[in-house]
């Protein structure tokens, strides 16, 4: 099983990079989840043609208790299973703890026995690697971490703090970085920027999402390009990465 937990600052596109790579594993066949872990709660919504999905923090809020995964999932493109954990009331109590609600919640549903996924993708709240929001992968959920970053100062200064705190954890053998995915911004020597923090990091860029204005496009209709158009080239190159990722696992 492959489990990717995608990482990078507030605003990079987490959620549309995240969604279009479940989009792609879907249309190689794979067997996929999606589990939002943002207190928006909109990770899948351009998986779900635009319907938003109600979080499990909003069962739990209620004193709801689900019994089964059909109660709090949707399945969306491709079969995706499609999960959001939400989070707490604004302003009041922690988001993270939502994060570890939920993943407790899934286990005792028995998520992945009973849905037996090819591949299982977190997206997960902003640059913050600490208590819930680590809870990814530090307790054995995930096994590679992807940060999705641009040239943008502020997108390295948020990777380099994530590549930091996920290498604090590597002795204990809980998931590492996998590579950057590099969401372009069209900055100014965008590349060579992130060239030099992959190098200085020992880190791999393992793929180059081109800036499209079919990305955004498609979102306003509530799906992703690869079920948009998958011949559009912005489609391929998760194609691609998705093809590159499967052939790493194996």
């Amino acid at each position: 099983m492959l489990k990717i937990a995608v990482y990078g600052k507030g605003g990079i596109g987490k959620s549309t990079m995240t969604s279009h790579l479940s989009a792609a594993f879907a249309t190689l066949g794979k067997r996929v989840i999606q589990i939002g872990c943002d207190p928006k709660a909109d990770s899948t919504i351009s998986l779900l043609h635009g319907e938003p999905l109600k979080p499990v923090m909003e069962y739990l809020r209620e004193d709801q208790e689900p019994q089964s995964i059909e109660e709090i999932s949707k399945v969306g493109f491709g079969n995706i299973l499609c999960i959001e954990t939400g989070g707490p009331t604004p302003g009041l109590g922690c988001a993270g703890r939502g994060i570890i609600a939920t993943f407790n919640l899934l286990e005792d549903l028995d998520l992945f026995e009973e849905y037996q996924p090819d591949v299982v993708m977190y997206d997960v709240l902003g640059d913050v690697v600490c208590g819930g929001f680590a809870a990814p992968i530090r307790e054995g959920y995930a096994q590679d971490v992807i940060i999705v970053t641009s040239g943008e100062k502020m997108a390295l200064y948020a990777a380099n703090n994530i590549q930091s705190a996920v290498k604090n954890f590597a002795d204990r053998g809980y998931a590492q970085v996998k590579g950057i995915l590099l969401n372009h911004r069209n900055v100014e020597n965008e590349r060579e920027k992130v060239e030099a923090f992959a190098k200085a990091n020992d880190l791999k860029i393992i793929g180059e999402i081109p800036r499209s204005n079919d990305i955004n496009r498609y979102e306003e209709m509530g799906m992703t390009t690869i079920e948009g158009d998958i011949n559009l080239e912005v489609s391929q190159k998760f194609i691609e990465l998705a093809k590159k990722l499967l052939e790493d696992e194996s």
